[in-house]
């Protein structure tokens, strides 16, 4: 559906152009959304033959306010983080630090031996190193001549 314009020998296309304002009405809406927050605690998981290594980042949570529980292949990691308290007659300008309740759950890609797990809190990182059952961790098998 082209439509001549005018004298100058240009042919208009009225539907490129409603693609061209919607294209340019949906980065202006993209730049006007608020970033979303990313879940709580930050975490970073690596895994090897022998089992897994997770560290969270929770300042600000005292070790005696964490819960960590281990079922199979989920661990859950449970807490609370308070809110700094702010001061009668005080005006708080920000407040970027998310404070409250929290849980995460983790699927690792194998169980874990929960008698053997062990959690270090250090400096407001937490480390848990989660062992594989030695019956789950893979074996060697080598082979013989005959």
């Amino acid at each position: 559906m082209l439509a001549y314009q005018g004298n100058a020998g240009r042919w208009f296309d009225p539907l490129r152009q409603m693609r061209l304002m919607q294209q340019d009405m949906n980065r202006l809406m993209d730049s006007l959304r608020a970033p979303a927050l990313p879940e709580f605690p930050l975490i970073n998981i690596w895994t090897g033959p022998d089992g897994a290594v997770i560290t969270a980042e929770i300042p600000g949570v005292s070790p005696d306010d964490l819960e960590i529980t281990v079922h199979q292949n989920t661990v859950t990691l449970r807490g609370q983080r308070m809110a700094e308290p702010v001061g009668e007659g005080d005006i708080l300008h920000r407040r970027e630090r998310v404070a409250g309740a929290f849980a995460r759950s983790l699927v690792l890609p194998f169980r874990v031996d929960g008698d053997k797990a062990a959690a270090m809190f250090r400096n407001g990182l937490l480390r848990l190193d989660l062992p594989r059952p030695e019956a789950d961790r893979p074996r060697k098998i080598t082979v013989s001549r005959s």
